[in-house]
Parts: structure tokens; sequence; C-alpha cells
């Protein structure tokens, strides 16, 4: 379940900010990148901080969007066994699932904020950014997945089958 259904309306809106911040972080690789190549093989000036920049938004564009734009049903999992059993049996198998996210995430957070701050003594070559502000995205990224689901865990503990197959959207992509 994304932010969108989570919260709602309010949600819609999050996860178009959401959206609008991966387009940033896409686009300034992509600008990155071309100038990367213009001064290296163009003007033979090779420039360290573009590949740098490129590095650091993809760290970002990849755990800001599957902490919050990125829906559970857009993941890509292996949903096999899920999938073949019965819904009273895929709500405990949700049950276990999130019950086993939640208290890993949880427990790995104190000694990841404690690594993340540590790291305010080192900075990257080029763009000097430190990189506890560099690395603050996993911490926002784990908190975020442990609410997702916690919130999965509380629903399926309510009944909700939360995992059930989507009926009328299968299909093979191709």
């Amino acid at each position: 379940m994304g932010a969108a259904a989570f919260f709602g309306n309010a949600g819609q809106s999050f996860r178009r900010g959401g959206d609008a911040i991966l387009a940033l972080l896409l686009g300034t690789i992509f600008v990155s990148f071309l100038a990367g190549i213009l001064f290296r093989y163009v003007l033979n000036l090779p420039m360290g901080w573009a590949q740098e920049l490129s590095v650091v938004c993809w760290l970002w564009l990849v755990l800001w969007g599957a902490a919050f734009v990125v829906d559970e049903r857009d993941e890509i999992r292996f949903d096999l066994l899920v999938g073949a059993v019965r819904p009273r049996a895929r709500i405990a198998l949700t049950i276990l699932a999130s019950l086993a996210i939640v208290a890993l995430y949880a427990l790995s957070l104190p000694a990841t904020i404690s690594y993340v701050t540590f790291m305010k003594v080192e900075h990257t070559a080029y763009l000097k950014i430190r990189f506890d502000w560099l690395f603050s995205i996993y911490v926002i990224f784990a908190v975020a997945i442990i609410v997702r689901y916690a919130w999965i865990l509380w629903r399926s503990v309510r009944g909700d089958d939360v995992l059930a197959p989507d009926v009328e959207h299968v299909s093979s992509g191709l």
C-alpha cells in the first residue's frame, strides 16, 4: 500500500510531490551525464563531479522512490507461494512477512542512525557532500518501510487480504 492509499486525498498530493522529486533527480542525472560527456569528449576537460552527482542522485532516486512512490502492488516480487494459497493463508503469510520486516528494520535502525551520524566526518571527493547528509536517505527509507509494513500488518491482522491478486490488471506485461 502506497502513501496515496494510506493518506487518501492528502496522499495523492504527497504522491505527486514524490513523483516530482523523482523527476527532478532523474533530470539531474541526465543533465550531469550529458555535461560529463560534453566536457570529457568535446572539450577534453574531464569533470569528476558530474559522475559523482549522478551517483548521489541515483542513490536518492532509488531509495526515495521505494519509500514514497512505488505502491506495494508495483514492487517486483516472487509471489508464487502467496498467489497459490487461499486468502486466509495469504493473510497469515502477509502477517508473518510484515512482522519480520518491521522487526528487522526496527532492530537495525539504531545502528543505522549511529553509522549515518558517524559518517559526518567524511565527504564526497568533488562536491564535498557530507556522507551523513548523503546517506540520510537510507534512514528515511527505513522509517518509511517500517511505517508501511506496520500498516500492512495492522490491516492484515484485521482480516484484509492486502496482497490479494488484482485479477482486473493481470497480464504478462508484454
